[in-house]
């Protein structure tokens, strides 16, 4: 599933008119930059529904030169072959794979077993990375941000099931038993069927899109 054009272009001029504001000297190339900001933000609040100074903001707050933000997600799978699953309070308590943005210092193995920790209980240790996808490209509902997707296959070496502040319950599920209510914005079912096929043949080569 593509993107649509409009938030391509608005996405990208707002991704150069933040890497030019970054590097720029001239005040005058300044103030060409930040009008390609505000009409990034007049194009994006056009089809989200939002105001554009709310928009310029948001875009605002982005600094230095623009690339895509690190999202890791981790898949575990019990004895029984079903796959560990957790709300997300944040998004109405659907159901996802453990992870989230990617923290500073961290390598994104250490950022997703710290999620899977954070928010399952359970201490992993990374098998093998199954797949780096873009966001753009997947099929997630749209987003302003470019954003890369990196999902692990680790095994649980320790730790308990229990909730945090960010999930609410955690489950296990079977390849064909998987909840309706997924956080679409988070995984999607395919890459879920993905992340099976990782299981079942752990000689796969690591999935690139």
């Amino acid at each position: 599933m593509s993107e649509p054009d409009w938030l391509i272009c608005a996405r990208e001029a707002q991704a150069i008119a933040q890497t030019g504001l970054a590097y720029c000297r001239d005040v005058y190339d300044r103030e060409r930059y930040e009008q390609l900001r505000a009409l990034a933000s007049r194009l994006m609040a056009g089809f989200v529904n939002a105001p554009s100074e709310r928009i310029d903001d948001f875009f605002r707050a982005e600094q230095g030169y623009a690339t895509p933000k690190v999202d890791v997600r981790t898949a575990v799978f019990d004895n029984r072959g079903r796959v560990l699953l957790v709300r997300e309070k944040i998004d109405g308590d659907r159901w996802t794979l453990p992870g989230g943005w990617a923290d500073v210092n961290l390598t994104p193995g250490e950022n997703a077993l710290k999620e899977l920790r954070e928010e399952s209980g359970y201490i992993g240790e990374i098998r093998k990375l199954a797949a780096v996808w873009d966001r753009g490209k997947q099929g997630h509902p749209p987003d302003p941000f470019s954003c890369v997707k990196m999902f692990f296959i680790a095994d649980i070496v320790g730790g308990e099931p229990m909730t945090s502040i960010e999930t609410s319950a955690i489950g296990w599920f079977g390849r064909h038993e998987l909840p309706e209510a997924l956080s679409m914005g988070r995984v999607l079912p395919h890459q879920l069927a993905r992340m099976f096929d990782h299981r079942a043949h752990p000689d796969l080569p690591t999935d690139f899109d």
